[in-house]
């Protein structure tokens, strides 16, 4: 297996250049966990896998609660499916917990009788399905006289409150995000052992991200090399391995949707997509004229033409259009020029606004590599 036939694989594996899936859950079911720091950007990484079309779409799903958005896997945002929380909670947290203690004594958390008196308040505050924002939960707690300090530390423990299980998304409350409480919009689910646990997610992320390495797997999940080695052994002989350029890729042979005539050429990935993100080892090669830049500013993301990373995109809502800012590199023919433009047309009608469409050839001042 070469590193081409690594990516086609991928793509076809993610949706996006097979058949889509019917709905935004069913991408955060196949993904098991998708990082989803940038909301709405993460909402469009879901519209490009599914026919989930429009960004309304998608909202009214996650507000329904069929995926949740919360800290979990790694210590960021990610979308999960309500009834996988739990189990890969009891499996991920406590080595995140543990790696963040040195900074929780900084900020004061490793008092037990602090954390655990605003664990309780928050706990009191969203009952009743009483769906609170973050703005809205740290006024409650200065006017409750609550020793949690604004700022940091109370940043801090709403993130201990997700890793912990107690707390998770509720619907979007305007633009911002609401937190409720998982006891009372997850279903009770079937607790499972450490081992199960951990074969379930290894089995789950190289059927949906596969073909991946080891390392590719360590870097999503937070957990260790031996554990992951372990779990592969478990599985034997339901998943396939293949050396590209000498290191071993897993992946489920059964399962290798096939490429879609309708597939597009170009992918604005929007920034921390799981078809870029994920992959350390082998990841699209860049355009020997691609054009990166100085200076650092997150919000610019990957153009993927044809496999390869030739460039960077940036968007821009205003009113009733997003301007979609590109840079490409020069040796993007004609052709491909047309495939970016259109690929972020789908964009524009996933947002259901006007595009307004910048391509230039010249250096960004930003930093990318």
């Amino acid at each position: 297996m070469d590193s081409a036939r690594v990516l086609a694989q991928r793509l076809a594996t993610q949706r996006l250049s097979s058949a889509p899936l019917p709905r935004a859950a069913d991408a955060v079911r196949l993904l098991t966990c998708v990082q989803s720091q940038e909301r709405d950007h993460a909402f469009f990484s879901l519209g490009l896998r599914t026919r989930r079309s429009t960004y309304a779409a998608v909202r009214r799903e996650h507000d329904s609660g069929t995926f949740l958005r919360t800290h979990i896997l790694r210590p960021t945002w990610h979308f999960v499916a309500p009834e996988d929380l739990r189990w890969i909670l009891a499996l991920t947290s406590p080595r995140l917990l543990s790696s963040m203690a040195g900074r929780h004594r900084q900020l004061g958390l490793d008092d037990a009788s602090r954390l655990d008196s605003g664990l309780s308040l928050l706990a009191e505050l969203l009952a009743g399905r009483n769906h609170l924002t973050r703005a809205e939960i740290g006024e409650a707690f200065v006017g409750r006289g609550s020793s949690i300090e604004p700022g940091q530390q109370f940043g801090h423990l709403l993130i201990v409150a997700e890793l912990q299980g107690l707390v998770c998304s509720g619907p979007q409350k305007g633009v911002h995000h609401s937190y409720a409480l998982v006891d009372e919009v997850v279903p009770p689910t079937r607790a499972r052992d450490e081992d199960e646990a951990l074969v379930e997610l290894v089995r789950r992320f190289f059927t949906s991200h596969g073909p991946a390495t080891i390392k590719d797997f360590t870097r999503w999940s937070s957990l260790t090399v031996a554990g992951t080695k372990e779990a592969l052994a478990q599985l034997g002989g339901e998943l396939a391995c293949e050396d590209v350029d000498g290191t071993p890729h897993w992946f489920d042979p059964s399962v290798v949707p096939r490429r879609s005539p309708a597939a597009p050429a170009a992918y604005p990935f929007p920034v921390y997509d799981e078809a870029v993100l994920t992959y350390p080892t082998v990841n699209f090669p860049t355009a020997p004229d691609h054009p990166f830049a100085k200076h650092p500013d997150p919000f610019w993301a990957r153009v993927v033409l044809d496999q390869q990373n030739v460039g960077l995109w940036k968007r821009t809502v205003r009113g009733g259009e997003v301007e979609v800012d590109v840079r490409l590199a020069r040796s993007v023919d004609d052709r491909g020029r047309e495939a970016v433009r259109l690929a972020a047309q789908r964009l524009a009608g996933f947002l259901e606004l006007e595009l307004r469409y910048l391509e230039d050839h010249h250096t960004p001042h930003i930093w990318w590599g």
